[in-house]
């Protein structure tokens, strides 16, 4: 049920009373006297968040207790100076004013921080996965869910939603599952995902890696209340307040509509330049994930970052064992790859594309170059192309569409998909 929403028109944004107005009729007076953890995504993620914290910390002031934590998945915790920056706050503000709100960074890694909800046995995961289950998928899934968050009298997500490369678009039950979980759910899901394919998943709103992340959530007794945002830009066109199905389904709606943008003519060249936001390859890999399906194949993405000088800092030293590579190269032999995080290896192909293996030869769609601080020796050790970001000229990729040249100035976010 939605308690609350507003949708702008086309090309305007929602204006700072209309977002209030919507907060305080979803979840104004709700919560007396409660203990809230609202769910928020790290610096990764486009969204006004200093505004929302602020509103939503105005809108709760009858709780008992308001925390935030940061939903990171496998990302790398946020010191306090970050988590203050994240939510627009300063350490005087922090210490006075926001005394009273906790600001908490999920541990992935940290057995201790998490309990478990029961397994995902095998003959569900099959049933999930339909026709892209295969072997390699855990025979169980064991649902670990950060501890802490059970300890709430309930629990507000609050995020965006755009199309995703796992889960088909992001938000809503998400930030639960691999937001505050454990290995086993993220692994799963982000294999799953991979055996779908990017393709084959991307700004689609039913898809196995979904199906998976509701099926966990139904074991989570915890009240759960959605604030689902469509961003545009530095705003939000759609805000949605109501329970995780029926929120999250009107965002993924909007989405669908604001945030893909469809061209008549697949293009053989792209310049996709990567946020700064994107501050390791391991997110950045998103300039690549969103314009595939619109590259003809044999075409080339240029993952444009001269900020970039990590691959990934908690998953490099596997990513650099295995490089990037497209899933049949690990499917083919499966023993060999079978030990390393199946999420690394989801994140592996996913950033490589589609493709096949030709008598033992592997064959990408799409030739993924990267233009980053990553030395050229690092590119080909990673099975990547190189270019030196020092050479690009950002001018010469600028309206050249009519020659299938793609200059792509904000990438990560708007997918661009190959009208049928």
């Amino acid at each position: 049920m939605i308690d609350s929403q507003m949708i702008s028109p086309v090309g305007q944004l929602l204006s700072d009373d209309q977002i209030l107005e919507t907060l305080h009729k979803g979840l104004d007076g709700k919560f007396h006297n409660q203990r809230v953890l609202a769910l928020i995504p790290d610096h990764t993620r486009s969204l006004p968040l200093p505004f929302l914290f602020r509103a939503v910390v105005d809108v709760l002031r009858d709780t008992k207790q308001l925390d935030f934590m940061v939903a990171l998945g496998t990302h790398p915790p946020l010191g306090e100076e970050s988590l203050n920056k994240l939510v627009g706050i300063t350490a005087e503000e922090r210490a006075t004013i926001f005394k009273h709100v906790g600001l908490l960074n999920h541990a992935w890694d940290t057995p201790s921080a998490l309990t478990s909800l029961g397994v995902i046995e095998q003959d569900e995961i099959k049933q999930i996965a339909g026709a892209n289950w295969h072997s390699s998928l855990p025979n169980e899934v064991d649902i670990r869910i950060n501890k802490a968050a059970l300890e709430y009298d309930h629990i507000i997500i609050l995020g965006p939603t755009f199309p995703h490369e796992v889960v088909g678009f992001s938000g809503g039950a998400k930030y639960l599952f691999p937001g505050i979980s454990g290995a086993d759910m993220i692994n799963a899901t982000h294999w799953l995902g991979a055996l779908a394919a990017v393709v084959g998943t991307i700004g689609i709103k039913d898809t196995p890696v979904r199906a998976m992340i509701h099926a966990a959530a139904e074991r989570v007794k915890s009240p759960l209340t959605l604030v689902a945002l469509v961003v545009e830009g530095k705003g939000l066109s759609g805000l949605f307040v109501g329970d995780h199905l029926s929120a999250w389904n009107e965002a993924a709606e909007l989405s669908a509509q604001r945030h893909i943008h469809w061209v008549q003519k697949p293009f053989h060249r792209v310049l996709s330049c990567a946020p700064a936001m994107y501050d390791e390859l391991w997110t950045g890999a998103k300039a690549m994930y969103k314009l595939e399906p619109a590259v003809t194949i044999g075409g080339e993405v240029v993952i444009y970052a001269p900020h970039l000088d990590v691959v990934s800092h908690v998953h490099g030293k596997y990513i650099y064992e295995v490089g990037y590579h497209i899933l049949p190269y690990f499917l083919n032999d499966w023993e060999r790859f079978r030990n390393i995080p199946l999420g690394v290896l989801a994140h592996s192909t996913h950033l490589r594309g589609s493709g096949v293996m030709e008598n033992g030869i592997e064959k990408p769609n799409v030739r993924v170059t990267l233009a980053s601080k990553i030395s050229a020796e690092d590119c080909a050790r990673l099975n990547l192309g190189y270019l030196d970001p020092s050479k690009v000229n950002v001018d010469e990729w600028k309206n050249r569409e009519d020659e299938g040249i793609l200059y792509v100035p904000k990438a990560g976010e708007i997918l661009y998909r190959l009208k049928p």
